[in-house]
């Protein structure tokens, strides 16, 4: 059975509450990547912002993205997973939550990155990644 740590993306880039948007989007930018982590000094994660949340959270409400800082417009409730835990379960866990993307964390220190593309370079877990973002895409609410 392959573990998360088979997957994860080891290198990850973050950023700290005190980071502007504008930081982070670049960041998001220059790596081709739709989610930074926020951690602190000794690499805790505290949340992750996504290109969603920078739309919704600050250039939706009219904020001074150069001066909004990550802190402000982060999801701070982190669904994470472990470098152990099996790779259909974090697949799982990314549909039931509706996530394109798993922090990896070990004794608290974020250690990686698990997102559903990574899911779909296995051809054994092609079904599933599939089935996770069929239900990761499915509308929370209906679209009118």
């Amino acid at each position: 059975m392959k573990k998360v740590r088979d997957l994860m993306t080891k290198d990850v880039t973050t950023a700290d509450m005190n980071s502007t948007i504008t930081e982070v989007a670049q960041s998001m930018k220059d790596l081709n990547v739709g989610s930074i982590p926020i951690c602190d000094d000794n690499r805790n994660i505290v949340g992750i912002v996504t290109d969603r949340d920078i739309v919704l959270r600050s250039v939706a409400e009219g904020n001074n993205i150069s001066s909004t800082k990550a802190g402000d417009v982060m999801t701070d409730q982190i669904v994470s997973v472990s470098p152990e835990t099996d790779i259909h379960e974090a697949a799982n866990i990314m549909a039931q939550h509706q996530i394109r993307r798993l922090p990896v964390v070990e004794n608290g220190k974020l250690v990686g990155i698990v997102a559903i593309g990574d899911f779909a370079t296995q051809n054994i877990y092609i079904n599933e990644a599939g089935d996770a973002l069929s239900d990761i895409s499915k509308p929370t609410r209906p679209i009118h």
